[in-house]
């Protein structure tokens, strides 16, 4: 029998998972995502889960909680290593029993056909979303390159050098000149004072990169880096991933179809779930 109030059954919900063991940081965020499940499918939780109790110890059951714990780089080279990874927003369920080792110097290839959750799973490892199960290690020293976005219209490029250079401690023209070189290979010449407003959407992306390489971090992080580039931007790209290879950087990139298959280690291949557990 379910409780005329949503918000009773939210109450009932999230004492459930604190008596089934789940800390409450954890608790709360499962007891949102429920609660915003419901509000998009436009139903009352307990007619979409059931039973606040029940759900939530089949919920507690069913999860385990992801550590996010540093990597010592020197044990085997491991920079980052994900087992069982699984990812879950209210009762769908995108990703499962996700494993895999990256060591430095290595390249791998994230595949997928759209909802197998590949941008999930890098945003995971990039630690901007939590895992709802398994356990994630990663190098602190990570660099991030996401779809489109992270940069700002109203700054230059030499701006947005400073700008990433400074939030690794990194000096101003130090900073600039790095970026400048790393344009350079990807057959750019940003122009001074010209606001990232006025760049293509190929040109943004080669941006991101730039800013994602810009403090030589031990593992880049790329999702789909190369939309929008022309034929010889691809080149290039590929390219920096076999100088990053060289380095012994480790990069782990999400792409729709993977044309480049002899410039990677591994490729790891997502399923669609797309449905309740």
């Amino acid at each position: 029998m379910k409780s005329a109030d949503p918000e009773e059954w939210r109450s009932q919900f999230r004492i459930g998972l604190h008596a089934a063991g789940v800390e409450v940081p954890l608790a709360a965020q499962m007891t949102e995502d429920a609660m915003d499940e419901a509000r998009a499918a436009e139903l009352h939780p307990a007619a979409l889960f059931g039973p606040a109790r029940t759900y939530a110890e089949q919920l507690a059951r069913a999860s385990r909680v992801a550590v996010a714990e540093p990597l010592n780089r020197q044990s085997g080279g491991v920079v980052l290593r994900l087992s069982s990874v699984g990812k879950t927003y209210g009762r769908r369920r995108v990703l499962g029993d996700v494993d895999l080792e990256v060591r430095a110097g290595q390249v791998v290839a994230v595949v997928g056909a759209n909802g197998a959750g590949k941008s999930t799973l890098l945003e995971i490892c990039a630690g901007l979303q939590n895992a709802s199960e398994g356990k994630v290690e990663r190098v602190p020293h990570v660099g991030w390159v996401p779809q489109s976005g992270g940069t700002y219209d109203l700054l230059s490029a030499q701006e947005h050098f400073e700008l990433f250079g400074g939030a690794s401690r990194i000096g101003r023209g130090r900073s600039r000149a790095t970026g400048e070189r790393l344009a350079a290979r990807l057959g750019w010449r940003p122009r001074a004072q010209q606001p990232v407003s006025e760049l293509s959407g190929g040109t943004k992306q080669k941006l991101n990169l730039i800013l994602g390489e810009l403090s030589r971090p031990e593992l880049l992080l790329l999702d789909e880096p190369y939309q929008g580039f022309d034929r010889g931007s691809y080149a290039d790209f590929w390219g920096e991933v076999r100088r990053w290879r060289e380095s012994g950087t480790a990069v782990v990139v999400v792409t729709h179809l993977l044309h480049e298959p002899d410039e990677v280690d591994h490729v790891l291949e997502l399923l669609p779930h797309g449905g309740p557990e």
